[in-house]
């Protein structure tokens, strides 16, 4: 299922090759640095060159007897490259190639979300003006509250998803370091002038100081955008869920000809696809725990966040990147049910409205405690009875002389309610 939304690019980022690939990346722009300041001589770095390369199953094969990846990938290349291959690794510890290509990866990765945040945003913004206007209910605690339209639902995911984009900007830039610092971090045999050139022409920055491990906090850091960004995902899909209920049906999400919602019912249309982006929500949301494990190392340096991260960046990256391109679907073909909104606002008969009507009664010198009361007796009698809220007021004798018919009938039109909405849209949209 994941691989019919997820882009191929992002999956292919965390295979073994792309793996290899990028640890031969590093390795070659350690070479081709050591080779400007003389340490390898020309003929050889054209060997390294010509030569540098490896073989997936060999690796596999030497890492059984090895039991360590970074030797058995380097054995590897030694055996394509030859005796040359002595320059290849000079200098550097695993965690300088693992965790510098790491950056690398985790930034391409990163490139791949913002360009479907953007994709998402587009259509966020389309249909909060497409339905900026569509009046429905509010809601607060699943109860009837004030008319709301569904334009500022659209409104709001934009806000925060815009918001996401500054997080997984600031992410990327947070985790886009490398090191080539050697075994405790010391530059014991190469200088921090190498690394400085060797992660430029990586377009990395230099880690201000690594222990040989780079300081997990960056990578905390960056699992934690991503936990909000799932979250972000899960809070529209769950909105959109409550909205297809059947006894709510506002919207729904969009029912391909010949899908099948149940294999016992066939009068179903279940919202599956939100359903399953707040599921994977919370794998992504877990992830970010195993991250803050990760930022305690023994004596700063040890190899217990290398496996977790294997799994967890791997997985949260390609994980928001199908919720991303599956939301972003259901929201493009969204059905909207305006009618059904306008007939759910008035199930309450009018108590939607009894806050307007308590405000103008305070505007007409009641005291807030007469006031509350007299709407309050009021809204209870219609839930509890028949007729309508407005039908109640206009009988009331506690409101003789106080409201005219024609102001009672004025406090129960939604559009005044609504009427900052125009500015809303402004406040959000403003570029």
């Amino acid at each position: 299922m994941i691989a019919r939304y997820t882009r191929p690019e992002m999956g292919q980022l965390w295979s073994e090759q792309a793996k290899f690939d990028s640890w031969l990346e590093v390795e070659l722009a350690a070479c081709e640095v050591m080779a400007t300041r003389g340490l390898i001589p020309p003929e050889d770095l054209a060997t390294i060159r010509e030569k540098a390369s490896f073989d997936l199953e060999r690796i596999e094969v030497i890492e059984a007897e090895v039991k360590h990846d970074v030797i058995a990938f380097l054995t590897s290349v030694a055996e394509k490259v030859g005796p040359a291959s002595r320059h290849i690794h000079y200098g550097l510890t695993s965690s300088d190639v693992v965790d510098t290509s790491l950056a690398m990866r985790t930034g391409r990765a990163m490139d791949l979300l913002l360009s479907g945040l953007d994709e998402l945003l587009a259509v966020l913004r389309k249909q909060a003006h497409a339905y900026k206007d569509t009046v429905m209910v509010g809601r607060t605690h699943g109860i009837h509250a004030e008319p709301y339209t569904l334009g500022l639902k659209f409104a709001s995911w934009y806000a925060e998803a815009r918001r996401n984009k500054e997080r997984l900007q600031s992410a990327r830039e947070e985790i886009r370091v490398g090191s080539i610092s050697g075994a405790v971090g010391t530059y014991a045999h190469l200088g921090p002038d190498i690394e400085a050139e060797v992660l430029e022409r990586l377009g990395l920055r230099v880690e201000t100081i690594a222990t040989q491990v780079i300081p997990r906090d960056r990578h905390a850091t960056l699992m934690a955008a991503l936990g909000v960004l799932a979250s972000s995902f899960d809070r529209i899909s769950t909105e959109i869920r409550h909205l297809q209920r059947s006894d709510v049906r506002e919207v729904e999400e969009p029912f391909s000809k010949g899908q099948k919602g149940s294999s016992a019912m066939p009068h179903k249309r279940n919202p599956v696809g939100c359903e399953n982006i707040s599921g994977l929500s919370r794998v992504v949301r877990s992830n970010v725990q195993a991250a803050l494990e990760n930022v305690a190392l023994w004596h700063e340096r040890d190899i217990s966040h290398s496996s977790v991260e294997r799994v967890i960046v791997a997985d949260s990256t390609i994980l928001c990147d199908y919720m991303m391109a599956r939301l972003t679907r259901v929201l493009g073909g969204l059905h909207v049910y305006p009618e059904r909104m306008l007939q759910n606002m008035q199930i309450t008969r009018g108590l939607v409205f009894s806050q307007a009507v308590l405000l103008e009664l305070t505007r007409r010198n009641l005291t807030r405690e007469a006031a509350y009361e007299i709407v309050q007796r009021n809204a209870m009698e219609t839930w509890a009875g028949e007729g309508s809220f407005r039908e109640r007021l206009g009988a009331d004798p506690a409101l003789e002389g106080v409201l005219t018919a024609e102001e009672l009938d004025g406090l129960f039109r939604p559009e005044h309610l609504l009427r900052h909405v125009d500015g809303m849209f402004e406040r959000v949209f403003e570029e």
